[in-house]
């Protein structure tokens, strides 16, 4: 008795046998290719790419907020070993040829109105420009939403371990530096005390020695990637991508991080991507795949869609063998 097997195009018949072409050209034509990132570790169920309801996100982020302030209350300030680390950075900066913060914020303080404008940026924009990129994203985009929320959750959690365990004197609080705190001397709320963050007369109940990494570098550059990414307007593009750069200017003008601050301020954000890449499997700004969409069988090279090849003539077929059976 005879049986036969379905016709299959030479190009299937030589994948079969494993003459595959494995070149970084074919793979590109081909077929994706397998990340070394691994994930998705969420389920399915888990990971929906509907827009959540605003009640449920206004509560998650007011209790990220919390839980963000309360953790930088509760890290210990460890006045001597931040004071310490401070100077270590300096040396280290200065090796690096990356010791330019005096000389700026010198040059910034002697502007008073850019000292002044520099203030209000560090005190303000740190929190609304973030939540506005959010709330934008959130209503524009509600397919990229979850995604881009989870890179900066991820990342605030990460840079909390780095307030914990990290304390560091920022410039301008550096015994024996020659920094100008500017937020002293020109504070925009008319008080002669402020706090790193810019928010007056609350010296006593916030860490400031919770300056490694620098969130400001962090959020700012997410805000820059988020609006690059999905923003339509040049003009909004090109805003977006300034921001991080003005605001890497004004923490080092107004004496609030180093560089090496906003250098792990960097480090933190994309370990925060990698966070939610692991979580959710996905690129962050690749528009997410419905459930359920079987990809569509790839046609073999050199055929159109009546089955000819570019030269017009027939594709040709490969029988398989035909197996006997007894």
């Amino acid at each position: 008795m005879t049986t036969t097997q379905p016709l299959e195009s030479s190009t299937q018949a030589t994948a079969r046998d494993g003459n595959v072409d494995s070149t970084p050209a074919a793979a590109a034509a081909g077929g994706r290719r397998r990340s070394r990132i691994p994930g998705p570790l969420l389920p399915q169920r888990f990971r929906p790419t509907n827009r959540p309801k605003l009640w449920l996100e206004i509560a998650l982020i007011a209790l990220g907020y919390y839980l963000y302030t309360l953790t930088r209350l509760a890290a210990p300030s460890h006045e001597s070993a931040a004071q310490q680390r401070g100077h270590d950075i300096l040396r280290l900066e200065h090796y690096l040829g990356l010791n330019f913060e005096d000389t700026f914020n010198h040059w910034v303080y002697s502007m008073r109105w850019l000292a002044f404008s520099m203030n209000v940026y560090y005190a303000t924009l740190h929190f609304i420009v973030p939540i506005a990129v959010l709330v934008w994203v959130y209503f524009k985009f509600p397919d990229r939403y979850r995604a881009v929320r989870t890179v900066m959750i991820a990342m605030t959690l990460i840079a909390l371990f780095g307030f914990y365990f990290y304390s560091l004197a920022p410039p301008r609080m550096l015994h024996g530096g020659d920094f100008v705190d500017t937020f002293k001397l020109l504070n925009p709320w008319g008080q002669t005390a402020a706090t790193s963050d810019g928010v007056a007369g609350l010296g006593s109940s916030t860490n400031e020695y919770a300056a490694m990494p620098s969130l400001h570098i962090g959020w700012s550059t997410w805000c820059a990637l988020v609006i690059a990414h999905l923003a339509q307007r040049r003009w909004v593009k090109a805003l977006g991508i300034a921001y991080p750069f003005c605001t890497f200017a004004v923490i080092i003008g107004t004496a609030n991080h180093y560089v090496l601050d906003a250098v792990f301020g960097l480090v933190t954000l994309a370990l925060g991507f990698l966070v939610q890449r692991i979580l959710q499997g996905r690129q962050v700004f690749a528009p997410p795949k419905p459930a359920g969409d079987a990809p569509l069988p790839r046609q073999p090279e050199g055929l159109t869609a009546g089955g000819l090849d570019d030269d017009g003539a027939s594709a040709e077929l490969v029988r398989p063998s035909i197996h006997l059976r007894t």
